[in-house]
């Protein structure tokens, strides 16, 4: 459904893209990860025509950014940060204005407008001034307009941002609940979202893909070692060099809590069995044992801080860094 090949984007000396190439499946999810300048917002305007790419090509329903802007903006919704919104209007009245200018016949206006705002739900407040409402109310209303002309494609930069949390919640399952229907690309900097409703991750570190996977498989690659959180009841003083003995056992280190520790294993063998047998034969009392898998913020953090200085944020500059400067992940 989307394809972007090798796309650069240059701001005279300043590089935002660099040589960024990925795929969208139809009816996926796919969030765009990484801090604040990595070129997330770049990417999206790029694939809503709102600028052309310096260099290479992106496709959209099968339609080229750069040959045939009008016939990839009339199959995308596109809901910037700031949703552009007529505040002096009601939410009546703005939808059938964009539903107009997006070219729909009056009757069809109609019909879509019933239904997006059904589907956002914006009912209660239809007839109010846009102006008067809550930015979560405002945020639905931006939605909407992305979704009045029935697009196959939405581009949402930063959906949830000044949200409150229930608010937030219910963004989310509104973006979910649109996955296999709608191809969804969506940027964030918040971690737990692209974990809550997304299907793929695009992580971008100074204009370049630092990984792209699932959050799952994310984590599973870059883990260098299975580990193991073990607690124990009673251990003996020298407990951390018996584990140690076992074959498998990597490193043995002091957890958080009392008697407990995390224990690093060899990825490819699975040692709960005698790390238990371990504990109970010499009766030290097994409280807990349990795997332990590093999330998408262990993850993001790995990628975009390995090659910082110690307290120092990334500046976005151009031409730091080569491909293998970062770890590759893909599918």
């Amino acid at each position: 459904m989307i394809t972007v090949r090798h796309i650069s984007k240059h701001y005279g000396t300043h590089t935002a893209l660099h040589d960024v190439t990925f795929h969208v499946n139809k009816g996926e999810i796919l969030a765009f990860l990484g801090p604040n300048g990595a070129g997330k917002t770049t990417t999206m305007r790029i694939l809503a025509c709102f600028m052309p790419p310096s260099e290479g090509m992106a496709d959209v329903a099968g339609f080229s950014c750069l040959e045939q802007p009008m016939e990839v903006k009339r199959r995308i919704g596109y809901l910037p940060e700031t949703p552009p919104l007529y505040r002096e209007l009601t939410v009546d009245e703005y939808l059938t204005f964009v539903g107009r200018v997006k070219g729909l016949t009056p009757q069809r206006v109609e019909s879509r407008k019933a239904g997006v705002m059904e589907q956002v739900g914006l009912g209660p407040v239809r007839r109010r001034v846009i102006g008067c409402l809550s930015r979560g109310y405002r945020q639905r209303v931006g939605l909407a307009q992305a979704l009045i002309h029935d697009p196959p494609v939405l581009i949402l930069d930063e959906p949830t941002a000044g949200l409150d949390p229930q608010q937030i919640i219910a963004m989310r399952t509104l973006i979910k609940s649109l996955a296999g229907s709608r191809t969804v690309i969506l940027s964030t900097h918040v971690l737990p979202e692209a974990t809550a409703v997304c299907d793929r991750v695009v992580i971008l570190h100074r204009g370049r893909i630092a990984a792209e996977d699932s959050p799952e498989r994310l984590s599973a690659r870059l883990r260098q070692a299975t580990q193991i959180s073990l607690t124990v009841k009673q251990p003996a003083p020298d407990w951390h060099e018996h584990l140690k003995t076992i074959p498998g056992v990597l490193n043995v280190v002091p957890g958080s809590a009392p008697n407990a520790c995390i224990i690093d294993c060899h990825p490819q063998r699975d040692l709960r069995e005698d790390l238990s047998h371990c504990v109970v034969s010499r009766g030290y009392g097994l409280l807990e044992l349990k795997p332990l898998s590093l999330s998408l913020e262990d993850v993001f953090l790995h990628l975009t801080q390995q090659d910082e200085p110690s307290g120092a944020p990334a500046p976005d500059r151009p031409g730091r860094g080569s491909p293998g400067q970062h770890e590759r992940v893909s599918a």
